[in-house]
């Protein structure tokens, strides 16, 4: 008993009301607090941000953010980054377009829109697991790639005759209400991706990854072949979210999506993902996405540019990634200055 009551307090293992105390001030938690205060400033104080028509608006939104925001989280977790993400929506939609012009049914080509995404995705794959070349200049590299071949495949023309069918059901909504259709294959995405990442030795492997290639190496993880299909699944990802964007806005051209991949990695970074891996959730990544959209919908409907929304989103980018780097380092130090002995 001597011994224990000897033991710094600082020293001991963090339990019970400790545990708790550390969890409610972690990152991710904080996130979700200032989503829920942003949600309803802009619901008290922004004309019809609150109405069912807007949450419509919001959830069709948020929809491609967040599913290109689920194998993102995995891959950055990792250690490594996809920037390709918005080519590879602008090449499928534009794929998807030509194929369309050729008379094939659009049963045929969805399919075949996520195989190119996979394939798109197979050759980021390569380009770092086999030649071992850094991902954030892959992927560079292949932003510019596909959104060039998307030129070539459809050039500055857009295709617009899309089926009723398949559009309204993109835009439409279930028995009348204000939930949209989209809501229900959004939501099992999450939560496949969820158990994945936190409850299967796959995802376990990930951030034993994002920690240190070696230990996981040790540990029997096949980290180069984890990695490749981490790309494929981003890739048909994509890919299914450039069917969705021509759906959706009933168009199919070469520069659909523009710049969605900055808005999905500030998303996953604002959710509390470590830019060098190892640390993160995924709930934390669904309410920084919910973050970004409702700020920028709110900003739209006071008359915000574009271009100043592109500074949000910016802004928001860099403080997702200075904060919690901030605020590990403040956590590191007060830890450090509570073991320190006390003066005598």
């Amino acid at each position: 008993m001597a011994a224990d009551t000897a033991t710094p307090r600082a020293q001991r293992p963090a339990t019970g009301g400790g545990a708790l105390r550390a969890r409610l001030l972690s990152w991710d938690v904080a996130v979700v607090l200032v989503t829920l205060l942003v949600i309803l400033w802009a619901a008290a104080t922004v004309e019809s941000f609150a109405s069912g028509q807007n949450a419509v608006f919001l959830t069709l939104d948020l929809t491609p953010l967040l599913l290109i925001a689920l194998p993102m989280t995995l891959i950055i977790v990792t250690g490594e980054i996809d920037l390709s993400v918005a080519s590879t929506v602008g090449l499928s939609g534009a794929v998807m377009g030509w194929l369309w012009n050729q008379g094939l049914t659009i049963e045929t080509i969805i399919p075949l829109c996520i195989v190119l995404g996979a394939l798109l995705g197979a050759v980021n794959g390569v380009f770092v697991t086999v030649f071992g070349l850094p991902s954030l200049a892959v992927t560079i590299g292949t932003l510019t790639l596909f959104r060039g071949l998307a030129t070539v495949v459809l050039g500055d023309q857009a295709v617009v005759d899309w089926p009723y069918t398949y559009t309204s059901w993109v835009t439409g909504t279930i028995g009348g209400t204000s939930i949209p259709n989209v809501t229900i294959p959004l939501v099992v995405a999450v939560l496949g991706f969820g158990v994945v990442l936190h409850a299967t030795p796959v995802g376990r492997s990930l951030f034993v990854m994002g920690a240190g290639e070696e230990a996981a190496r040790f540990g029997g993880t096949r980290v180069r072949m984890v990695k490749f299909w981490l790309y494929v699944v981003c890739g048909a990802v994509s890919a299914l979210v450039g069917v969705y964007w021509t759906l959706r806005y009933s168009s199919a051209r070469g520069n659909n999506a523009a710049g969605l991949e900055l808005a999905v990695v500030a998303s996953v970074l604002l959710g509390g993902v470590s830019i060098f891996g190892g640390r993160g959730t995924l709930w934390g990544v669904v309410a920084g996405a919910l973050l970004l959209v409702s700020l920028q919908n709110a900003l739209r409907l006071e008359d915000v540019s574009d271009d100043a929304l592109q500074v949000v989103t910016g802004l928001l980018l860099i403080v997702s990634v200075l904060l919690p780097n901030v605020a590990t380092a403040v956590r590191g130090a007060w830890s450090r200055h509570r073991r320190s002995p006390a003066p005598t």
